[in-house]
């Protein structure tokens, strides 16, 4: 099941403010589990699509692509532990990203992302 970090929730960033009345829609600060470091996720759900985007940042500017660890807690944070989520590479004619350093996290809602058989995928240690 899709959540957004309420606590998070930025209400007052000039252009993508949002107020809990937005649903799962809306801009999130968080404190990323690497020290020193914070992550800026947007959320949204719709159209048959839960949607996050990540990116990593030090107040000051100073910006980076998130790394595994960051993005596990996005997605520990926005959905349960059982939830497949996946991060697609689309065809590069249609890429749209408009920050270099963002990734994305994805999750249908209308269908079941097929798995491959788990003796194919290794265990994550955490």
């Amino acid at each position: 099941m899709f959540h957004v970090p309420e606590r998070a929730r930025d209400l007052t960033h000039p252009l993508l403010a949002t107020t809990p009345a937005d649903g799962q829609n809306g801009l999130f600060d968080l404190e990323s589990p690497e020290p020193g470091w914070r992550l800026a996720v947007i959320a949204s759900d719709g159209e048959g699509w839960e949607h996050v985007s990540v990116h990593a940042y030090r107040p000051g500017r100073t910006q980076r692509t998130p790394n595994w660890r960051e993005m596990v807690y996005v997605k520990d944070l926005c959905w349960d532990s059982e939830d497949a989520v996946m991060q697609l590479h689309p065809p590069q004619s249609d890429y749209r990203n408009a920050h270099e350093h963002t990734l994305h996290l994805w999750r249908p809602t209308r269908v079941t992302i097929p798995l491959p058989p788990g003796d194919f995928v290794a265990p994550l240690v955490r």
